[in-house]
């Protein structure tokens, strides 16, 4: 299965002509080379965009403030209960 040759491609060719006829085949030629363009037209597009996308991001993060790294606030307790106050210090007058 390597690349076609010269007298393979004369075939497809040949085959091409009889099914389509001389008339058809410019313009099935110059329907291809509009959807080409056009598709190279939107890939480019696309590419610029995702281009400046990444330029954008790049220059925020330049310019973003450095913060500095604050230490974990220590954990908020409740204020305990009546009942647990009370059962606490049942407890320490048991020992």
């Amino acid at each position: 299965m390597g690349a076609l040759g010269g007298l393979e491609w004369m075939v497809i060719i040949l085959v091409v002509l009889l099914l389509f006829g001389a008339k058809k085949i410019p313009e099935l030629a110059k329907g291809m080379g509009q959807g080409i363009n056009e598709f190279r037209k939107a890939s480019a597009e696309i590419r610029s965009e995702i281009d400046k996308g990444t330029k954008e991001e790049a220059q925020a993060k330049k310019t973003e403030p450095k913060t500095e790294k604050k230490e974990p606030e220590p954990e908020k307790t409740e204020p305990k209960t009546e009942t647990e106050n009370n059962s606490a210090s049942d407890a320490n007058k048991e020992k």
